[in-house]
Formats: structure tokens, sequence, C-alpha cells
């Protein structure tokens, strides 16, 4: 009942009502099936919690999220990742093939999904359940939180083992117990045992434990709450011992940035998730779902394009938004959208992805490359400053800036100078950074 109400609450937060009854309807279905082996079962738990499901399936929580008449459905989400419910996730076969040619491997090495902030490095994760065989089983672990839970290695291991068991549950499968209390007196041991448990209960399958945003474990590290040279040993340790079970990490740095990792992981190998390719690209725009009921206008999708190379996030910042003043204007016009349509929602994209530029700006660069970034925006839209320009303007720090810059892949390298990859973020640097 515990994680259909987190379900619930997830679903409450999709940015569109469409995306809204999406979520609420596989929650009850899952009530459905949940009612019939309570209805079967003949534990004494079943007579109690019976009445409980069959109300919340009463109450009919798809109920609220009517379609308004007239109105295009708006498909795409903006704050949070996509899930395996959400049919407009497209692409990243090449990257799960990939990845299943390193798990097949033995020994397997460990596993980087690397790539910048809203690439879809969690829509990935969570899609990966229909994208790799039946035979192997990701779990899906959310370390943003996790450490901050833990102040010690029986609470690490205890929020790890928990988010472990109910991404298992949300896949059909049951893993094993594991409470607090066994693990207090040698935390490592017991969860080694637990997971000799969990390897017998999912029989021959390969178990991927997918550990994303990794980035949150190392700041525990920093703080002094968990010990890392102990934790990092033991994923090597069970990277090494356990074929069956198969670790990966995800983050927007590369473990070389991060103190001590690249030593105890050894031979990373690395996914690296970035732009959609261009026909996916146009499938997210035009065709997110069936019967989509908006049509582009050839060079309107081309528009998109240009202005988002590509970024996943970003197409779907940009067509959220001209869905949403499209529906604003006379049906009569609200069917297709033109050019004009979206050139008018860029300036609300750019306001809502604010926070994201923000944090490219202060998290991930220095304040020589921000200065660089803002020559470069201030040329216009498509513009190549070469090195020379760049060298008269900057003379300190220029090589390492650009390296960077690029390993940010806010720049690229064209015809012997440098250009924004993605003209939206020029224009957010040219619009905010510059009246700063």
């Amino acid at each position: 009942m515990g994680s259909l109400s987190q379900d619930v609450a997830a679903a409450l937060k999709q940015n569109s009502s469409y995306n809204q009854r999406l979520a609420l309807k596989d929650v009850e279905e899952r009530l459905e099936r949940l009612l019939r082996e309570l209805t079967r079962s003949s534990e004494k738990y079943a007579e109690r919690f019976r009445p409980i499901v069959d109300h919340w399936r009463s109450t009919r929580i798809l109920d609220y999220a009517t379609e308004y008449e007239g109105e295009i459905d708006n498909p795409y989400v903006v704050a949070l990742p996509l899930t395996a419910q959400q049919e407009i996730f497209v692409g990243r076969t090449n990257i799960s093939k990939r990845l299943e040619q390193f798990l097949r491997k033995q020994p397997c090495p460990p596993l980087l999904l690397y790539g910048q902030r809203r690439m879809g490095k969690t829509s990935l994760l969570n899609n990966l359940t229909r994208l790799l065989p039946s035979t192997i089983i990701p779990l899906f672990v959310d370390l943003q939180g996790l450490p901050s839970l833990a102040k010690d290695d029986a609470g690490f291991f205890d929020n790890l083992s928990s988010e472990m068991q109910y991404s298992a549950q949300n896949s059909g499968y049951t893993l094993p117990t594991l409470t607090r209390d066994t693990l207090t007196p040698d935390p490592f041991s017991r969860f080694v045992q637990w997971l000799n448990e969990v390897e017998i209960s999912l029989e021959n399958n390969l178990l991927l434990l997918m550990l994303d945003e990794f980035e949150a474990l190392n700041k525990t590290f920093v703080r002094g709450d968990l010990d890392g040279t102990k934790i990092l040993g033991f994923f090597r340790h069970l990277i090494q011992h356990r074929p069956r079970l198969k670790i990966l990490f995800s983050g927007s740095h590369t473990l070389d940035e991060l103190e001590h990792w690249a030593s105890y992981l050894i031979n990373v190998q690395t996914l690296h998730i970035s732009y959609l390719k261009e026909n996916e690209a146009r499938q997210l725009i035009e065709q997110p779902m069936a019967d989509f009921g908006l049509t582009y206008t050839p060079e309107a999708s081309q528009r998109v394009l240009e202005l988002t190379r590509c970024h996943p996030y970003l197409v779907q910042l940009l067509c959220s938004e001209i869905v949403t003043q499209k529906n604003e204007q006379p049906v009569e016009k609200r069917w297709i959208a033109q050019v004009d349509d979206v050139i008018a929602a860029i300036e609300n994209a750019l306001e809502n992805s604010h926070f994201l530029f923000l944090n490219i700006v202060t998290e991930q660069i220095s304040a020589t490359s921000l200065a660089v970034l803002r020559f470069i925006a201030a040329q216009g839209e498509g513009a190549c400053v070469n090195r020379a320009q760049l060298a008269e303007h900057f003379p300190e720090q220029l090589e390492q800036s650009l390296k960077n810059l690029l390993q940010r892949e806010l720049i690229e390298t064209v015809e012997g100078g440098y250009r924004f990859q993605v003209e939206l973020i020029r224009r957010w640097i040219e619009s905010v950074i510059s009246d700063q």
C-alpha cells in the first residue's frame, strides 16, 4: 500500500492531465490485481486490507483528471524523469544494446552511464526493463536522497535494500526482507548474506543494480558520514566476486572527477548518453503519442530541431510550451503549429529552464569558462569564434576553460573555432547572464 500511495503522489506531480491519467491508470490496474489477490487469500491480513483496497479502487482516482473537450493533450514531461508507462520515451536502443553486451561479459567491468543534466539518464534507467531481455532484472536506486538518510553503515544498507525491494516490486518481483536490527551488528556481512538470498529468489536471472546520481554518495564521504574507503571497497568486491550482480553508476560526472572513485572502480566502462538522433527527436516533436492532435509544418519542426540540437529535455520543454499556447488559441487555429508558434514559445521555455541553466553556470564551469561563454553568446546564433579572438580576450586559463566547456557539451569545435552546441542555451546565456 505504501508503494501505491507513493506512485499516486508521483502521478499527481506530473505537469499535464494526460500524464496524470496515464500514471494513475497504472495505479488503478495494480489496485485491481491486489484486490483479486486479497479476495483469493486466506491469510488473516487479507481480511483487514481488502476493504481498504476496495475503497481506494471505488474512489476512481482517475475521475478527477477529465479531458477538456477541444484541448490538445500535452504528453510532455519536463519536471520529472519518464517512467516505463509513458510512451513518449524514444530512442536509446544503441545504449541499451551496448549495455547488454557489457552485462553478458564475464567478468563484467564497473559501468558508468554518463551524461549532462537532463539528457535523459534517469528516464533511460526507468525504461531498461522493456529494453533489456527479461533475464536481466534492473533495480533502480536514486542516491539523491538515500545517503542523507544514512548516518552510518547500517543505515546506508537499510535504505539501499529498501529501495531495491521497492524497485523489484514495481517490476513484479518480491525480494527477501532485510531489517535494520539484523544489519546493525555487522552491516557489510549481513548485506552480503541478504544478497545471497536475493540471488536465490531470482533464480538464474542477472541482477542489475542501478545507482543513479552517484555523486550524492560522494558528498557523504566528504562530510564523513560514511567511510568512502569501506563503501567503495565493498562495491569493488561485489563487482569482482558476484557474477550475477552487475553494478551501473549513473551521473553527470566521470569517476576521474571524484577523488578515490577511479582507483577503486578500475577499468570502468562509460556509456555516454547525449542528444537524441534527429529522427528520434522529430518523432518526439510530431508524434509523441498515438493520435496526437497537433500537426507541425515541416518548417516548424525544423526550427525546434535547430533551437534544441535534439536535446531531449529541451525538445520536451519547448514542445510543451507550444501545446500550452496552442490550447489558448481559437479552435480554428489550434491544430497546426507554425514557425511563429515555435518562436513565441521560446521566452517561456527559457524562463522555465532557468534553474537547469543556472546549475550549469554555477556548479559545472569556472568563472573564466562562463566569461568565454558570454563572449561567444554575444556573437549571435550559429556564430563561430576562432581561438585567436578568444586568446586576445582571455589570455589566462583559456586552454583549461575550453576543455571544461567541451567536456560539458556546451560548445563544439568547428572550422577552426568554437560555437555553442545548443541555441536555446546560447540565448539564455545572452539574455540572462549578460544582464548581470
